[in-house]
C-alpha cells in the first residue's frame, strides 16, 4: 500500500479505502488518541486506537519521539481541532524514544528556550518552530530558483575556494593542505605558499560576484546561489561565519534596471511563501505575538508578520539618493534628541541598522532603495559617478531588519577601474581576468546580493540569524 503524508490526508476527504502513514509521536492521550506528524505540515493527525484490540506492551511503546506507521480509514473526525482522522486497523512501532532518556532532550514536552534548542541542533528541527522555519525556508529557495528560470536567467555555480577576494574586506577563511607546524618558508621568513595544494594563498569565497560577472557577460543574465564565507569574529543576531548567498548579474543593465529587477524578485518570493506556506506562517506569526508580549512597548513592532510581509507586496519601493536621506536623518527629531545610537553628523557615514529602520518605518514608512553612496564606503567594483564622490550603489531596507539587499551598477570602464584598484591596493596581477572583461566587449551592466539567511529571518519572523539555517557556524562554534 502506497504511504501518504499527513499534509495530503488533512486536505482529504473521508474515504473506505484503508491507506497508511508514518511518522513521530507527538502526543499518546487516554490510551486511545495519537497526535502524529510526518514533518510536511505543521497540524499533526490524529490516529484513533481501540485500545482493545492491540497488545498493552506495543501500546507502551507509543511515547513521545517513537517513530510509528499506522495503517486504517480516513473518518470524520469526532473531537474538534481537526476534520479527519484515522481509525487504526494496524499499528507498528518502528523505532522507540525511551521517556526517561526522552527528557533530557528538547523533544519532551516542555517549552526551551531557542539557546537550548541551538544545542540540541540535531533534534530541534522536530519541533513546531523549526518546523516551520525549515519548511518555509525550503520553499524560499525553490521560489528563488522558479523566479530566475521564469525570468530567462541562467544558474551557474562560482567557486568556492578562490584566490581573489571580491570585496576586498581581507576577512577570509583560509584553505590550506601546508603543516601548520612547520609550514615551507621563504628565505624571509614567509610562508611559501607554491608549495601548497593550488600553488598559491587560497581562501573560502566570500562571494560570487565577480565569477558571476564573467559569465553575464557570455550569457546575458546568470545567477548564483550558494555558500559563502566571512571569517568575522561577529557574535551578533545578524552574522554567520558561513551562509548563503543569491546573486544575479546582467549584461546591459544600468542601476535603474538593477534596482527594478530587484524589487520584482523579492516581491515574487515573499508572495510565494505567502501563497504556499500558509499554517506555518500562522503558526510563525502567533509564536512572534507571545514573544512580543514580554518586550518593553516601545521595542514592539507596529505590524504583524504577515503584516510585514504585505508591506513589501503592496507598496511600490521608494527610490532616495544617499545624500538625501542623510539630509532626512540629520534633520531628524530622532537625530537631534540623540535617540540615535549613532549619531548623523556629515556627508560620508556609513549608516547603521538603527539609520536604515527609520526611513522605512519612520519616515517613508514604506521599503526604502537607497542610492548613490559615497565612494569611499564601498567596493572597488562599483561605477564612479560623474561627480568623482559617489558611487552606483544601492542598497534595499526593510521594516525591522535594515537593509536586505545590495547591489551596483558595475565598473565597465577599463581605465576607471583600474584606477580605482590602484588606489584601494588590489594587485592587478590576481584579477587580470576581471579587468580583460573591460577590454574585450565592455558594457554596462549591474547586479545585487541577498544574503539568504537575511531573507528567511525577516519572512519567518526569527530574531536571530543562527535559527534560520539548520547549523550555524559562528565564532567558536562548528558543532554537527
Amino acid at each position: 500500500m502506497q504511504q501518504k503524508v499527513i499534509r495530503e490526508l488533512l486536505e482529504s476527504e473521508p474515504s473506505l479505502h484503508p491507506v497508511s502513514i508514518s511518522g513521530w509521536v507527538r502526543a499518546f492521550r487516554s490510551n486511545r488518541f495519537i497526535a502524529l506528524n510526518d514533518g510536511s505540515t505543521i497540524r499533526n493527525l490524529q490516529c484513533v486506537v481501540d485500545y482493545e484490540k492491540f497488545e498493552e506492551s506495543l501500546l507502551h511503546k507509543v511515547t513521545i519521539g517513537a517513530a510509528i506507521g499506522v495503517t486504517g480509514t480516513l473518518v470524520a473526525s469526532q473531537g474538534q481541532g481537526q476534520a479527519v482522522e484515522i481509525q487504526v486497523s494496524k499499528l507498528e512501532v518502528l523505532g522507540e524514544a525511551n521517556p526517561e532518556e526522552l527528557k533530557l532532550t528538547i523533544l519532551s514536552p516542555k517549552r526551551h528556550s531557542l539557546e537550548t534548542l541551538r544545542e540540541q541542533a540535531h533534534l530541534r528541527v522536530r519541533t513546531n518552530t523549526f518546523g516551520a522555519v525549515m519548511r518555509l525556508r525550503s520553499k524560499l529557495a525553490f521560489a528563488i530558483h522558479d523566479y530566475f528560470q521564469k525570468n530567462g536567467f541562467y544558474y551557474m555555480h562560482t567557486p568556492i575556494i578562490t584566490g581573489s577576494d571580491a570585496e576586498g574586506a581581507g576577512e577570509m577563511f583560509r584553505v590550506t593542505t601546508l603543516d601548520a607546524k612547520n609550514p615551507p618558508l621563504h628565505p624571509n621568513g614567509t610562508v611559501n605558499y607554491s608549495e601548497d595544494f593550488f600553488g598559491k594563498e587560497s581562501n573560502l569565497t566570500v562571494s560570487g560576484q565577480l565569477e558571476a560577472e564573467t559569465y553575464a557577460m557570455g550569457l546575458g543574465k546568470v545567477y548564483t546561489f550558494g555558500p559563502t564565507f566571512r571569517a568575522e569574529n561577529s557574535n551578533t543576531s545578524r552574522h554567520l561565519a558561513e551562509f548563503w548567498m543569491i546573486e544575479p548579474e546582467v549584461a546591459f543593465n544600468d542601476l535603474d534596471d538593477n534596482m527594478d529587477l530587484a524589487e520584482d524578485f523579492i516581491k515574487y518570493v515573499v508572495k510565494y511563501a505567502i501563497d504556499f506556506c500558509e499554517d506555518d506562517l500562522e503558526f510563525l506569526e502567533k509564536r512572534l505575538q507571545e514573544e512580543e508580549k514580554s518586550k518593553p512597548q516601545n521595542e514592539r513592532s507596529e505590524m504583524t508578520l504577515r503584516e510585514k510581509l504585505m508591506f513589501v507586496l503592496d507598496n511600490n519601493f521608494v527610490r532616495v539618493s544617499y545624500t538625501e536621506a542623510i539630509e532626512i536623518l540629520k534633520n531628524s527629531n530622532h537625530n537631534k534628541k540623540k535617540k540615535f545610537k549613532y549619531l548623523i553628523d556629515d556627508w560620508g557615514a556609513d549608516l547603521q541598522s538603527e539609520h536604515e529602520r527609520y526611513l522605512v518605518e519612520k519616515h517613508f514608512k514604506r521599503p526604502v532603495i537607497l542610492f548613490d553612496y559615497p565612494a569611499k564606503i564601498k567596493a572597488f567594483y562599483m561605477r564612479l559617478n560623474e561627480d568623482g564622490n559617489t558611487v552606483r550603489a544601492m542598497d534595499i531596507l526593510f521594516p525591522g531588519i535594515g537593509e536586505i539587499v545590495g547591489g551596483s551598477q558595475r565598473e565597465e570602464r577599463y581605465e576607471v577601474l583600474k584606477a580605482k584598484m590602484k588606489t584601494m591596493g588590489i594587485p592587478e596581477e590576481e584579477l587580470y581576468w576581471y579587468l580583460d572583461l573591460r577590454k574585450f566587449g565592455t558594457c554596462v551592466h549591474s547586479g545585487f546580493g541577498l544574503g539568504f539567511e537575511r531573507l528567511v529571518q525577516f519572512v519567518t519572523g526569527m530574531g536571530n540569524i543562527r535559527d534560520v539555517i539548520p547549523y550555524p557556524r559562528t565564532p567558536g562554534n562548528a558543532e554537527f
